[in-house]
C-alpha cells in the first residue's frame, strides 16, 4: 500500500473512530416511574405508549445525534415503590430527567428530584399541590383545580345538576379534589351534599352506595383511578343508582370507556384537536393510529410531550456544547418558555406548570365525544 493510501486509510479509520465515539457519547437515557404491575398497571401501558412513540420520533429525526432510550421502573402507583425506583434511576442509571405519574408518587419523589437536581415531569397526577414541589418538578398536564373548575360550571349551568356527592380516594389526589370542590361548587351555585372517602385499596362499595342513595344527588363525582373507579361505577349501578357520573382525566382509560355502566358519564381533559394539521400533532396522531389501531388520549399525548420536551431542550443544549444535566435543562426551559408540542404551542409557566383549554368528554362506548369546551381559569 502506498504511503498516500496508508495516510488516507488511517485518516478514514480515525474519523470513523471519532464519529463512533461521538455517537456513543451522545446516546442518552431518561427514566420513567410508571405502574407496571398491580391494580393500576393499565396506566403504565397507556403512559408508556406515548413516551415510546416520542422516543421513536426523536431517534428517527436524529434530534440528539445519538439514541434516546427510556429506562422504566415499576412504581406500582405507590409512593414507597416510587422512591425506590427514583433512587435507582438517579443513583444507578444517573438519568437527568424522569417521567413521573400519580400524585402520591410524584410528591414522594420530589425531594429526591430537588436534592439531586434531577428534572421530574408529571403527565398523569393532577393534585394542585404538584405545582409547589420546587423548580425541578414540572407538570405537563393541567392540574385538578383546572379540571374541577371546568367541570362544575358544566354540571351546574349546562346540565342543571347542582347537588353533587363526591366519592374520593383518601390520598393526596382525592384530598386535593375535595378541597377544590368545597370552593368551586358553592361559587357556581351548587352544593356539595357529601364528600365520602374510600381507602386506595378498597374494592367493595355497597355501604358507600347506600349513603349516596340516601343523599339523592343530581350527580356523583368520582375522584379515584384504576380498577377502583370501575368497581365504583359498576357497584353503584348494581345498587340502583342512576345518577350521572362525573370525573377527571382518569376516566379516559379504555376500561372505563368500554364499561356499559359508565355510558353517558362525563369527564374533563385538556382540549386537543386530534384533527389538527399542525405537523407535530398530525404526526403523533397518524403514527399512533397506525401503530395501535386506535385514537390516542390526553394521557398518551402528555407523555409524548414530556419526552419531546426533553428532546427539544437537549437539542438546544447540545448546540451550545453544554452537558445534559438537570440544572442545564431547567435553565434552558426557563429561557425558551414556549414549545411546539402535541396540541400546538405550549407555554410553561415559571413554576413549571402548563395551562390549557379544557374539554368535557362524554363516554359513548366508541372512544368518547366532546360535549363542551372551557377556557383555563
Amino acid at each position: 500500500m502506498s504511503q498516500f493510501k496508508r495516510v488516507i486509510s488511517a485518516g478514514v479509520m480515525a474519523c470513523a473512530l471519532v464519529a463512533a465515539s461521538a455517537s456513543q457519547a451522545a446516546d442518552v437515557t431518561i427514566g420513567a416511574l410508571f405502574p407496571m404491575s398491580g391494580l393500576n398497571a393499565s396506566y403504565g401501558d397507556i403512559f408508556g405508549s406515548g413516551a415510546n412513540l416520542a422516543a421513536e420520533h426523536v431517534n428517527a429525526d436524529n434530534l440528539l445525534g445519538g439514541k434516546l432510550s427510556i429506562q422504566y421502573e415499576d412504581s406500582q402507583a405507590l409512593p414507597q415503590q416510587g422512591v425506590i425506583g427514583m433512587n435507582k434511576l438517579v443513583n444507578v442509571q444517573k438519568v437527568p430527567y424522569v417521567l413521573s405519574a400519580f400524585t402520591g408518587v410524584s410528591k414522594a419523589i420530589s425531594t429526591i428530584s430537588s436534592r439531586t437536581r434531577t428534572v421530574a415531569v408529571n403527565g398523569g397526577g393532577v393534585g394542585p399541590d404538584l405545582a409547589e414541589l420546587g423548580p425541578y418538578f414540572w407538570n405537563i398536564i393541567p392540574l385538578a383545580n383546572y379540571e374541577v373548575r371546568a367541570m362544575i360550571p358544566y354540571l351546574v349551568n349546562e346540565r342543571k345538576m347542582k347537588r353533587v356527592v363526591l366519592i374520593y380516594v383518601d390520598d393526596p389526589l382525592g384530598q386535593s379534589i375535595k378541597k377544590e370542590m368545597e370552593t368551586a361548587l358553592p361559587a357556581a351555585g351548587g352544593q356539595l351534599l357529601e364528600a365520602l372517602s374510600v381507602p386506595a385499596s378498597a374494592q367493595q362499595f355497597g355501604g358507600i352506595a347506600a349513603r349516596v342513595r340516601s343523599a339523592n344527588p343530581d350527580a356523583i363525582y368520582v375522584a379515584s383511578y384504576g380498577s377502583q373507579q370501575s368497581q365504583i361505577v359498576k357497584q353503584f349501578r348494581d345498587n340502583g343508582l342512576k345518577q350521572l357520573f362525573a370525573s377527571y382525566t382518569a376516566f379516559s382509560i379504555p376500561e372505563i370507556n368500554a364499561l356499559p355502566e359508565a355510558a353517558g358519564s362525563v369527564y374533563t381533559s385538556q382540549n386537543i384537536d386530534w384533527a389538527s394539521q399542525d405537523p407535530v400533532t398530525k404526526r403523533f396522531v397518524d403514527d399512533y393510529k397506525k401503530k395501535y389501531n386506535k385514537m390516542p388520549t390526553a394521557y398518551i399525548a402528555n407523555y409524548y410531550n414530556a419526552v419531546r420536551l426533553f428532546a427539544l431542550l437537549s437539542q438546544q443544549l447540545i448546540k451550545k456544547g453544554q452537558p445534559l444535566t438537570g440544572e442545564n435543562l431547567l435553565k434552558q426551559r426557563v429561557e425558551t418558555k414556549t414549545f411546539d408540542l402535541v396540541g400546538g404551542k405550549v407555554t410553561v409557566a415559571e413554576n413549571g406548570t402548563v395551562t390549557m383549554p379544557m374539554q368535557i368528554n362524554e363516554i359513548d362506548g366508541k372512544g368518547g365525544k366532546v360535549v363542551s369546551t372551557a377556557a383555563p381559569k
